[in-house]
């Protein structure tokens, strides 16, 4: 999402690195192009100019550092400024000690506020915790059976009226809200989430019925989800809502999205309330908190090692990962080897996502459109050879060649391509295994399969 708004502060902030001195006439310039990039990205008028102000006063005060050159210490300040406007902090949980942790979940017809729902109940199961979900938008049908869908997918137990009633839409939302509460302590869970009904637009009925499920519940956070494609609709959608409920926080949908990400860096400086969560893909699991010091290093080019790190975690298993780097160092890495790291990269989210947490990654290879279906069709590949051509790929001739590719749906140009890159990894990898092995217990990161544009 944030593509465009990243390039053009790259440009800005290449011309400052390693310069000796910078003149106040240097600062304005600089500021003016923030000014337009941040604009252009869709962001509050009202935001940018608190922001540039408070740029401003800090750069043009600078003390030089013996660390950092003036050019260096600028970025540190436009790094604080943009933390800052995306809520300075993560967002920390607490639990209520008498469950359940009650959630309201509000937002507009078409924000993606039930998916979220879903996404929210999987993400509180992964931290150990026991949900239900109430589905509290009777005024679309399609809500609750949407939100039992995906309570079925992850496994989490769905609270609303019955069907002849949520098909006749003469359901009570706040009776549905009260009861899902009941029924939360009867069965012992100790999250409740709520998803509530949304509009095409504000209007007092939308805002009278949120209130009084808010009154009825009492929850422990409100949450509030945005559209982050809407642009400044968003802005204004976040400032009704909270003069309305009290807003505790907001959940940012379509994040992977096109847009120009202005909703994401004006609505915590417009309402003063930080984003929560954000969703970064149709999948569930696509799904995470906030981190508004890591997506600020993002935008200004210098990776997000922390969260890459914290999924590569995820999808490892440490002792196999140590046993793979052990047979690569070895040169005994296999075909099956690689393919069970190639599953751990795709646990990890889309590769273009993952590209864009690393730093230093050229432009041209971060804005390189590298579908996942890519992974697919290696991985086809190598499910379709022997567990003999797996271990020795060498002895794929003209037939098995033929063969793989029939059998993978893919071409012969392609088998050759792969096994060609592998046995060329697997060389220079036992001739240098020592530098890219590391020290045995430090963390591992998968590797990324032979094939990707400027990996090979």
């Amino acid at each position: 999402m944030f593509d465009r708004l990243s390039d053009r502060f790259d440009g800005i902030l290449k011309r400052l690195r390693g310069k000796g001195r910078l003149t106040e006439a240097d600062v304005d310039e600089m500021l003016a192009e923030i000014r337009t990039a941040l604009l252009e990205a869709d962001v509050n008028v009202r935001v940018v100019r608190s922001v540039v102000s408070r740029i401003r006063e800090q750069a043009i005060g600078i003390e030089l550092s013996k660390a950092l050159d003036p050019g260096q210490q600028v970025i540190k300040i436009v790094n604080q400024e943009l933390t800052a406007m995306l809520g300075g902090e993560v967002l920390k949980l607490t639990y209520a000690s008498r469950p359940p942790t009650v959630i309201l979940m509000a937002g507009l017809q078409g924000s993606g506020k039930t998916t979220a729902s879903g996404k929210l109940a999987r993400w509180f199961k992964s931290q150990g915790r026991n949900p239900l979900l109430v589905g509290a938008d009777l005024q679309r049908p399609a809500a609750v059976e949407q939100l039992r869908t995906l309570g079925r997918q992850i496994d989490v137990p769905v609270f609303s009226e019955a069907d002849d009633i949520v098909r006749s839409g003469k359901g009570d939302p706040v009776s549905v809200a009260q009861r899902g509460l009941q029924e939360a302590r009867r069965l012992g869970k100790d999250v409740l989430i709520i998803d509530t009904a949304g509009r095409l637009a504000i209007d007092e009925e939308l805002m009278e019925e949120v209130r009084r499920i808010s009154a009825t519940t009492e929850p422990h956070y409100t949450f509030l989800v945005i559209d982050a494609m809407t642009g400044q609709d968003a802005v204004d959608t976040a400032e009704r809502f909270h003069q309305a409920l009290a807003i505790d926080g907001v959940i940012l949908s379509k994040l992977d999205g096109d847009a120009r990400g202005g909703a994401a860096l004006s609505v915590k400086e417009v309402i003063g309330r930080p984003i929560a969560f954000a969703s970064t893909g149709e999948k569930l699991d696509a799904f995470e908190q906030f981190h508004p010091d890591r997506m600020a290093s993002r935008i200004l080019g210098m990776g997000d090692m922390l969260s890459l790190i914290e999924k590569a975690e995820q999808a490892l298993d440490q002792e196999q990962a140590e046993a793979a780097a052990t047979r690569l160092m070895e040169g005994e890495f296999t075909l099956d080897d690689f393919l069970e790291q190639m599953q751990a990269v795709k646990k990890m989210g889309p590769i273009n996502n993952l590209l864009g947490m690393m730093p230093g990654m050229p432009k041209e290879l971060k804005g390189a459109k590298i579908e996942d279906d890519q992974l697919s069709r290696v991985e086809a590949i190598i499910r379709s050879m022997t567990p003999v051509e797996r271990r020795k790929p060498e002895i794929i001739n003209g037939s098995r060649r033929l063969r793989i590719a029939n059998g993978s749906g893919t071409s012969t140009g392609e088998v050759n391509r792969l096994v060609k890159q592998f046995s060329e990894m697997q060389k220079m990898m036992k001739r240098f295994g020592g530098m890219a092995g590391g020290k045995k217990g430090k963390r591992r990161m998968p590797m990324m399969p032979p094939g990707f544009p400027g990996m090979n």
